[in-house]
């Protein structure tokens, strides 16, 4: 009898930290022929938390056991997204699980990586992308939440109770020097966070989750949803601010506008908040690579980050 080509076991982090694709090939080959899916061109992608191989026209997300929980969030939410938004999203074609390991089949999005040289794009050609990209936010945030068992948080609220119980430790934890942690807890104090109904987020829209067409004009995907939650929708700018325009106060502005928003300066405080708030955030790596603020202050990073004229 031919042996069944498998996945390895993941169970922990660190179990899954030492694979490498030699460990994991033969078993996606495997699940690929059993799909349907092409494997003579069969490639990772190099960047990602999460396994992710190109399959000629598809592509295979892996989760593995210990990461298992999020594949019902990406799936979820990709189906309630597909063909709903302006910028395309990936169409599934397979959700399951094998060897302990879950698993989309999904489409292979067409276009590059929006991580290219930024300043080649051009001022007028930024202005489309920012257009294209508010408008594509406000849609998500417009639509009904999709039905997912145990959709972490459930308690929105809570989350960010709990994200500010744990701010201090957690970026002196990262790093942060200390005449920067000093000032988060006054700084958080004195900006209001206002409830607001929660909306679908993705989380991470950055420019390596955004796909643009060769020509750098158009958008041509939004994928990664694994992360989505629901939640405030200023929540969703700090990927905006930080890891879309960077310091780009003409992008940003234009593509908050496209959104809906006139941003003021308490929308830059409570952006700043939201950036010492997330649950991916690390201020002190941002300070490696963000524009510097005319002052070490929290206010002044407000000015800086979340310029938007």
């Amino acid at each position: 009898m031919k042996q069944q080509l498998a996945l390895p076991p993941a169970e922990s982090e660190e179990d899954f930290d030492e694979l490498t694709d030699d460990d994991l090939r033969p078993g996606v080959e495997a699940l690929c022929r059993d799909l349907g899916a092409d494997v003579s061109g069969l490639h990772p992608f190099p960047t990602g938390s999460l396994p992710v191989y190109a399959a000629g026209r598809l592509v295979l997300k892996l989760f593995p056991e210990v990461y298992v929980e999020d594949l019902p969030v990406e799936a979820g939410v990709l189906a309630a997204v597909h063909d709903k938004l302006p910028i395309p999203t990936p169409g599934v074609h397979a959700v399951g699980e094998r060897d302990g390991w879950g698993y989309i089949l999904m489409d292979r999005l067409r276009g590059e990586s929006l991580e290219i040289d930024w300043d080649a794009l051009g001022p007028a050609t930024r202005d489309g992308l920012a257009t294209q990209l508010g408008e594509a936010m406000a849609a998500l945030h417009a639509l009904p939440h999709p039905e997912i068992d145990d959709w972490w948080p459930d308690d929105w609220a809570g989350f960010v109770a709990q994200q500010r119980a744990t701010c201090v430790a957690r970026h002196q934890g990262l790093g942060l020097a200390p005449a920067w942690v000093e000032q988060i807890g006054p700084f958080l104090d004195s900006v209001d966070l206002p409830e607001s109904g929660p909306v679908l987020l993705h989380t991470e829209i950055m420019r390596q989750h955004l796909l643009v067409a060769p020509e750098g004009t158009r958008l041509t995907g939004l994928f990664d949803f694994e992360p989505a939650m629901r939640g405030a929708a200023e929540y969703e700018f700090v990927g905006l601010g930080c890891f879309v325009a960077e310091g780009d106060a003409r992008f940003l502005g234009r593509a908050l506008r496209a959104y809906g928003l006139e941003p003021d300066a308490a929308f830059r405080r409570r952006m700043m908040a939201w950036t010492l708030l997330h649950y991916y955030s690390n201020v002190r790596k941002y300070l490696d690579r963000l524009p510097d603020p005319d002052e070490p202050t929290f206010e002044s990073l407000a000015d800086r980050w979340y310029a938007t004229d």
